[in-house]
């Protein structure tokens, strides 16, 4: 005789959202983003000449960070926002989740939520979207698969700057740059090896 199993009932909590705002630059022109992910303590030998011939206004790193001191050496070049990868149980400190408020002075431009996974494949999570939806966010920036992509989904812009860490498989060493005017987002990898745009072939 089949007997239905009863379920252990678990509470699954939401998670804890830290909430920044960053003004447009340049005179309240625009405001430069890079972000880069999954550094797993090794980013690549020519990442900070890559940071620097980009020029941010602030860097954004999703996650799988590792060693702690890649963000302080991150902060060498414009102050940085950072979230907790499933690799980083040691960053405590660090969020899970963060929403960047973009600002100029009439208001909010965009809403970018920052998260280390988000995707299955390059569909976005429905809790993921759930979350972007009730933080205003339209565009999500995750790491954790080390392919980067940009696409739409579920009515969310989607972001993975790929990985500036170690190489897995055959996959190419990217970082990510948004640039933020008052009128559009614009996204584009560069190859961290060579400083050249990346695009899928």
């Amino acid at each position: 005789m089949l007997t239905a199993r009863r379920r252990s009932a678990r509470t699954v909590r939401p998670p804890v959202v830290h909430r920044e705002a960053v003004f447009l630059a340049h005179g309240g022109a625009s405001l430069r983003l890079v972000a880069v992910a999954d550094t797993h303590s090794r980013p690549h030998a020519d990442l900070d000449v890559r940071i620097r011939e980009a020029a941010p206004d602030r860097i954004l790193h999703a996650g799988d960070i590792g060693d702690l001191t890649v963000l302080e050496g991150l902060r060498k070049h414009a102050p940085v926002t950072a979230v907790r990868g499933n690799i980083d149980e040691r960053a405590a400190d660090l969020p899970d989740v963060v929403t960047l408020d973009v600002r100029d002075a009439s208001g909010t431009l965009l809403k970018i939520l920052l998260v280390h996974i988000a995707v299955l494949g390059i569909k976005i999570r429905a809790d993921v979207a759930r979350l972007a939806k009730a933080e205003g966010a339209t565009l999500v920036v995750c790491g954790h698969s080390h392919v980067p992509f940009a696409a739409h989904d579920r009515g969310l812009t989607v972001f993975n700057p790929g990985s500036v860490g170690p190489r897995r498989f055959q996959l190419p060493i990217v970082l990510g740059v948004l640039d933020v005017t008052r009128e559009r987002v614009a996204v584009r990898h560069l190859s961290c090896e060579t400083g050249l745009a990346w695009e899928p072939r």
